[in-house]
């Protein structure tokens, strides 16, 4: 080797580095974390309220407490409970209300069982193959009491029962619970009789049924109702049919229904379709369902990765004459014209032999590097009105730990007999860690209208959070709602009928002081194993009105809905719609909605309900899930 030649380098080699010998993370923040014992959190939140619904004036103060707990052999627990006092007793003066409800989730045993119990305000449950249809659905009822649900892996059999005393969610800013006079009981169960075919059975009975009060909130009034649900499927490699029979009997009357819904997949195409017959009076449970119609529903889907489209028809006769004949038919198009550039649009028309309805709907959609911008328009002519709207909803680009969406949108309705209204929105939604420790997370929307329907004011729903420190959080909301409203572009005379009135102006000022703790083995966090290190999960349930999967600004939370972790860790939304998992393991998780305090119309289909989520380290995964109206 010459001595001007620098010496060869040794060949690179893999260096493999101990996971036992890699120094441990350090804590987040300034938390001491107990790593005594299996993992577990826990929650403590006082609260104050000072309310004005209507022209009622009330305040609520109370606490709310929660946890998770992981055993080593009974499963996992979830507590959820309120307690509060309020003033806006129905027979005048103060009263204590609340809720508690505690979930044993993953419990198992020999053979491949597992079971979930609940003890405290629950909602009837359903099994799978009759809560998952296409068009039709049956709700749930509110109650307090137990409720049990058993799970062979197995052989797919699932057992459920529940029983307790009848009632209605309650509260303006806490939620409470006010129990009835009746009581709720049901049974079901499901399982596999061959290879190919699933069958099911529930029945739900129901002493008392719940319309709106004078404030447009719910309450029970006398009307017993008994239903049964039997339901058979078959499920082959391209194709699906499942037959649905329903009885019941009550204040209503007696009555019976059934339906068909049959998919088959060809390629990219997917067609639903099916026949119905649901006569006057049909019920499930203490909440209206639609009956008094029967018909044929077609529906054909196609999806390519630049082009989405159905179309679907329905056409329906009245079984007593007395409601909607005729057809409704509806399509949808969305086209990616370019990887950052959507197009698209629907039209439903519902025809009877006196009237033709139909709405529309255009938009488009482009990311940039300002963020996703949508203009969308909305169209809706019936033989009463014409409405129509111009939308345009900018989702901002921001940094790690705040999100902003705001939008505006001018409308115009004209109603006969009434006139020409004119209404200008603007709208924002998000979160900003306005410092380290304070955070401004909610949604603001101010209105002006001219016209014999106008409103003007303000609508927000704002909370300022201050981690004061390392458990403790002060939360000041203030919130303000003019009502919710029936959309004018909903058509579907099969959608779910509209339970409640619309809810009266609310005006309030919120204030919590929180103290939260988590504590257990830092390496074993919740769906973790030894070694395992950790992230968050946060995100919102909520109402998807342009059906979009993207919250906008002027779109309002779900709330009290239930998320499930795992199968196994349970929380309920908040007044915002917003959900949180802390401290959760890296890796693969899913989160699942339980659709049990959805207002009718809206629901949550397949693709909804279940989310798939990956965790990285100290990285917070957001997860909105928009549930949809029927249209």
């Amino acid at each position: 080797m010459a001595w001007d030649e620098p010496p060869e380098e040794p060949a690179y080699q893999d260096r493999i580095i101990d996971p036992d010998k890699l120094a441990p993370l350090p804590p987040d923040d300034d938390e001491q974390f107990d790593a005594s014992g299996l993992p577990r959190s826990w929650r403590l939140e006082v609260l104050t309220s000072q309310i004005k619904r209507g022209d009622e004036k009330f305040s609520e103060s109370g606490f709310s407490f929660g946890g998770l707990w992981e055993t080593a052999d009974w499963g996992s627990f979830s507590l959820d409970a309120t307690a509060f006092q309020s003033d806006q007793g129905r027979n005048g003066g103060s009263r204590w209300i609340g809720t508690a409800t505690i979930w044993q989730r993953n419990l198992r045993f020999d053979g491949g069982w597992r079971v979930d119990n609940g003890l405290g305000v629950l909602n009837t449950p359903l099994t799978p193959l009759q809560r998952d249809q296409y068009r039709f659905f049956l709700p749930s009822a509110p109650f307090s009491g137990l409720v049990s649900q058993w799970e062979n892996t197995e052989d797919e059999r699932r057992f459920f029962a529940g029983f307790g005393q009848a009632g209605v969610f309650s509260g303006a800013r806490v939620v409470g619970f006010d129990q009835a006079e009746g009581q709720v009981g049901t049974l079901g169960s499901q399982w596999r009789w061959s290879p190919d075919w699933t069958g099911a059975l529930a029945v739900l009975a129901t002493d008392g049924r719940i319309v709106p009060d004078e404030l447009g909130s719910g309450q029970y009034q006398d009307g017993r109702t008994e239903a049964a649900v039997f339901s058979t499927g078959w499920a082959g490699t391209q194709d699906e049919a499942k037959l649905h029979l329903h009885s019941s009997r009550g204040y209503l009357g007696d009555a019976f229904g059934a339906w068909t819904d049959i998919e088959s997949r060809r390629g990219r195409y997917t067609y639903n379709y099916g026949a119905f017959r649901l006569e006057p009076g049909l019920a499930w449970g203490a909440l209206p369902i639609n009956n008094d119609a029967q018909g044929l529903h077609f529906r054909t889907n196609y999806r390519h990765p630049r082009w989405t489209w159905s179309v679907g028809i329905d056409q329906i006769q009245s079984v007593s004459g007395n409601s909607f004949e005729g057809t409704y038919a509806n399509a949808f198009l969305r086209y990616q014209a370019r990887a950052n550039l959507g197009v698209g649009g629907s039209l439903n028309v519902r025809r009877s032999e006196t009237d033709t309805d139909f709405s529309t709907r255009w938009f488009a959609d482009r990311r940039a590097r300002w963020g996703i911008t949508r203009i969308q328009l909305d169209q809706a002519h019936t033989s009463e009105r014409d409405d129509w709207q111009i939308t345009l909803d900018q989702d901002l680009p921001m940094q790690t730990g705040s999100r902003l969406t705001v939008s505006g949108s001018i409308a115009v309705e004209d109603q006969d007999g009434v006139g020409r209204t004119d209404t200008f929105t603007l709208a924002a939604l998000g979160g900003i860690e306005l410092t380290d420790r304070i955070s401004l997370d909610g949604n603001l929307r101010w209105i002006r209208g001219n016209g014999p329907n106008a409103y003007r004011g303000t609508d927000l729903n704002l909370s300022l959070n201050w981690r004061l420190a390392s458990n403790w959080w002060l939360t000041a909301t203030a919130y303000n709602n003019r009502g919710e409203q029936r959309s004018p572009f909903q058509l579907d005379p099969l959608a779910p009928p509209d339970v409640f009135v619309g809810i009266p102006r609310e005006r309030s000022i919120f204030l919590s002081l929180r103290y939260q703790r988590q504590a257990g083995s830092s390496a074993v966090v919740l769906g973790g194993m030894p070694g395992t290190a950790a992230g968050n999960i946060r995100g919102s349930v909520f109402l998807d009105e342009n059906g979009d999967g993207i919250r906008s600004a002027a779109e309002l939370p779900a709330v009290n809905v239930t998320v499930i972790l795992d199968g196994r860790y349970s929380v309920r939304t908040d007044s915002q719609g917003e959900f949180e998992f802390p401290r959760v393991a890296v890796g693969a998780h899913t989160i699942e909605v339980v659709p049990d305090n959805l207002p009718l119309p809206w629901f949550l289909d397949e693709q909804a309900d279940r989310r798939a989520v990956e965790v990285q380290v100290r990285d917070t995964v957001r997860v909105d899930i928009g549930a949809r109206r029927q249209r």
